[in-house]
């Protein structure tokens, strides 16, 4: 598994352009074999990270050079973003645990 961390700062009065192109990049992101998950959070600083999951290296270099996205990453290098961190990692370990089933488990 590949783990994708994105940490990015929007600047000011972008997120009403931000917004839909994001969304059209989830989607997109889904369309890729090999893909497995994306979550967004936002810290009440004003700091957005977006985390996604990949199967294999293979799956998220067909991510990365994707037209439609490489397109958005720059746009949102040019337009959006005011700062911009990506770590990408292996996963060494992967353990799960949950004290109640989630719906999607039953």
């Amino acid at each position: 598994m590949i783990v994708t961390v994105l940490r990015s700062r929007l600047n000011t009065g972008v997120q009403d352009d931000y917004g839909p192109m994001a969304q059209e990049m989830s989607a997109l992101a889904r369309t890729i074999p090999g893909y497995v998950s994306h979550k967004g959070f936002v810290a009440e600083d004003g700091e957005r990270v977006t985390i996604v999951e990949f199967e294999t290296e293979a799956a998220l270099q067909a991510w990365r050079v994707h037209p439609e996205h490489a397109k958005a990453k720059r746009h949102g290098i040019q337009s959006f973003f005011s700062e911009y961190k990506m770590q990408i990692c292996s996963v060494i370990k992967d353990r799960v645990w949950s004290a109640r089933p989630r719906a999607d488990r039953e």
